[in-house]
């Protein structure tokens, strides 16, 4: 269908296609994870990768930080992680007899947390801050992050032993769980090839390979770009009715805060724009509901005895409401 572009998304897009490619030179498949990584970029939104081990979830991430020219840190969580050793502590200098903050691995741009399901509750809350915010208090001092702040963490599915369950006031400030599925036959193939031809130095650092596409001030302004995406009350109303209706259902425990209102509103804003679109469409709404909602409610015992997943019950609300035209 041909429409005219009120904004001009070409630079958008020349760097959406420049990532991808980059991102490309090392990951096979995955494309709908990495739209939703890229659409979590632009609609400024931390994201929850979780997949069984060795499905590239840590080197996805990394990749896609790579692309662009920002600081970049690892958060390796154990249980024996205490909350200064993320986001810092106050040392006493004998110099000035004054305590001097020293900022932990959280004062970067993208923060990359691996198995974030290992660290204790105290650890866990240590993160609500910093993740809604873009600040942490310490000793009753504010320090905000630098531009741009994006938290991007992993977790293992499978694995209990050693691992502690998110809380949902946490959950609720990931803009997006994506599930990483294992590759199909054939991309399990090309990854194979892929390896077997990259010398040893590509294949120990593969992110190597991969160069920077944005900086901090192209990043701004293509999410004020973003921003500026028209969305008819239409969609206001139809987003509004699926996260009420989360609440009303009777196979859900907990319902949708008014944040996932939000989070899917500049979601679908940011993949539109992706897609080479100014405004958003009810199709935008529907791709993007099972990932901005799928770690927000909890189903009802019954219905989880019955064997049924929150993308289930999501995919019946979808259907019960009506879709603007």
């Amino acid at each position: 269908m041909e429409f005219e572009s009120r904004i001009d998304l070409s630079d958008l897009q020349e760097a959406v296609a420049n990532i991808r490619a980059e991102i490309g030179k090392i990951i096979i498949g995955q494309q709908n994870t990495i739209d939703l990584l890229l659409t979590a970029i632009f609609a400024d939104g931390h994201v929850l990768l979780e997949g069984v081990p060795g499905v590239a979830k840590t080197l996805t991430a990394k990749l896609l930080a790579k692309t662009i020219s920002t600081d970049f840190s690892r958060i390796q969580f154990t249980p024996d992680m205490m909350p200064s050793d993320v986001l810092g502590t106050a040392i006493f200098n004998p110099k000035t007899a004054e305590f001097d903050f020293k900022k932990g691995p959280i004062f970067s741009n993208i923060v990359l947390i691996d198995e974030i399901n290992r660290s204790p509750a105290k650890t866990q809350a240590a993160l609500f801050e910093v993740m809604e915010e873009r600040q942490i208090t310490n000793s009753g001092t504010t320090y905000p992050m630098a531009f741009p702040f994006l938290v991007m963490a992993t977790q293992n599915p499978i694995e209990q032993e050693g691992t502690y369950r998110l809380p949902e006031a946490q959950l609720d400030r990931f803009l997006f769980k994506i599930i990483i599925k294992y590759p199909s036959y054939q991309e399990e193939v090309q990854i194979l090839q892929g390896n077997h031809g990259r010398s040893s130095a590509e294949s120990n650092n593969p992110v190597d390979l991969v160069h920077s596409i944005l900086t901090p001030l192209q990043l701004s302004t293509l999410r004020e770009k973003v921003r500026k995406s028209i969305v008819d009350i239409k969609i206001l109303e139809y987003i509004a009715k699926i996260i009420h209706e989360t609440r009303n259902s009777k196979f859900i425990y907990l319902g949708a805060s008014p944040r996932a209102s939000v989070a899917l509103l500049n979601a679908s804003k940011a993949l539109a724009a992706i897609r080479g679109r100014d405004f958003v469409t009810p199709q935008d709404v529907q791709e993007l509901t099972p990932s901005v909602l799928r770690h927000r409610i909890i189903l009802t015992p019954e219905k989880e005895m019955e064997g049924s997943t929150p993308e289930d019950v999501i995919a019946q609300i979808l259907q019960k409401i009506e879709v603007p035209r």
